[in-house]
């Protein structure tokens, strides 16, 4: 398992890079093992290809150990990180190019995919990847998913803690609604813009459109209503931004129980959600979580999981460098700047040397990493 993070971590994501890096003195060293020494090689692709294949409910145990990790990390980071807790509920698509279990034609993205869902805290972390198969609207399975995170919450987390749940359209269904207000869990969540929003914003839009003839600046209205679509037990709170700039008329809604903020205050809060992408970009581009290209459905999962723990990985990595010029980088920027490197490494009887370029312009940040790693309590 540590082998097949490190080396993802590293950029190398596939098992056949195994055959490459088993006598790799880096990698040797970091397993703990005597650097280049036969009897120290590294697992080889055809062992870590089996130790791929799992089952579903060892699957699940580990979805499970993913949300006590993130509740670990909340609790040592004390009141201030769980006192509001966010949870991004998004969706991915996961291109396939073979004959990958449950992969399917999926009509919105035109291509052949598995569909993952994605949940991650207001900070990046992820808290739960369930890969589904490829024909899988946005919004399945989420509600599952959400009860078994709200479970783990209450049973380790202070009664204070606030968990507010953010997602687009794709997740606009009512019993998501219903289970939130069930639960008390605060949601704002995306609407898909249709005639009856259109009517009842009618008056913000004619705002929005004369102030900018007049100014000819950019200009935001907000509105809200309440509102009963014929599949929901009750009216809600729908907020609606009407907006018109040079590129023509904006109209967007969202749907929230979130009672303490003006309109704008609470569109402004969901369009925060934005920040997902990145998290969702890491994931994928720097941590190559969509290069699922086994032939059964569970390793596939399982893989899923393994380039999360990658990622969560760099995610810590990147909270050590939070007072650093690479605070805020990409994770391959990371990579490049601290794990992808030169080096010498030289072993004697007593020592591991790792000899860096003195031109190295990473230098520094690496060493400073490397001196405040070695004082860190085990």
């Amino acid at each position: 398992m540590r082998q097949r993070l490190l080396q993802i971590a590293c950029g190398y994501e596939d098992c056949n890079d195994a055959n490459e890096l088993r006598m790799e003195p880096a990698f040797q060293t970091a397993m703990g093992r005597v650097a280049g020494l036969e009897s120290s090689a590294l697992a080889s692709q055809p062992t870590l290809s089996r130790f791929e294949q799992r089952e579903a409910g060892e699957l699940l145990r580990m979805s499970e150990v993913l949300v006590d990790l993130w509740i670990d990390q909340l609790l040592a980071r004390g009141p201030k990180a769980w006192k509001n807790i966010v949870l991004e509920f998004d969706s991915t698509d996961d291109p396939t190019h073979g004959a990958q279990q449950l992969t399917m034609f999926h009509g919105y993205y035109d291509q052949y995919m598995y569909h993952p869902l994605l949940v991650f805290d207001g900070e990046g972390w992820p808290v739960a990847v369930v890969l589904r198969p490829g024909r899988a609207s946005a919004s399945h399975g989420a509600a599952s998913v959400l009860v078994r995170i709200f479970s783990k919450i209450v049973e380790r987390l202070p009664r204070q803690a606030r968990i507010t749940l953010r997602a687009d359209a794709g997740f606009a269904i009512p019993e998501l609604y219903e289970l939130c207000e069930t639960m008390g869990i605060r949601y704002v969540i995306g609407q898909i813009t249709h005639a009856s929003y259109k009517a009842r914003a009618a008056e913000a839009l004619a705002d929005a459109v004369r102030h900018f003839e007049e100014t000819g600046t950019k200009v935001r209205v907000f509105t809200e209503f309440e509102y009963q679509a014929e599949t929901w037990g009750h009216p809600r709170r729908v907020i609606g931004k009407a907006e018109r700039m040079s590129e023509g008329e904006n109209l967007r809604f969202i749907v929230t129980n979130i009672d303490d903020l003006d309109p704008e205050a609470a569109y402004d809060y969901y369009t925060q959600r934005g920040q997902s992408e990145n998290f969702i970009k890491d994931l994928k581009n720097a941590m190559f979580a969509d290069r699922l290209s086994c032939s059964a459905f569970m390793a596939n999962q399982f893989r899923l999981l393994l380039h999360t723990a990658a990622y969560i990985l760099m995610l810590e990595l990147r909270r050590e460098l939070a007072d650093t010029a690479l605070a805020h980088a990409q994770m391959d920027t990371l990579r490049l700047k601290l794990l992808k490197i030169g080096a010498c490494i030289v072993v004697t009887a007593r020592r591991i040397w790792v000899q860096l370029s003195q031109f190295d312009p990473s230098r520094p940040l690496f060493e400073s990493l490397c001196r405040r790693r070695t004082r860190a309590p085990a």
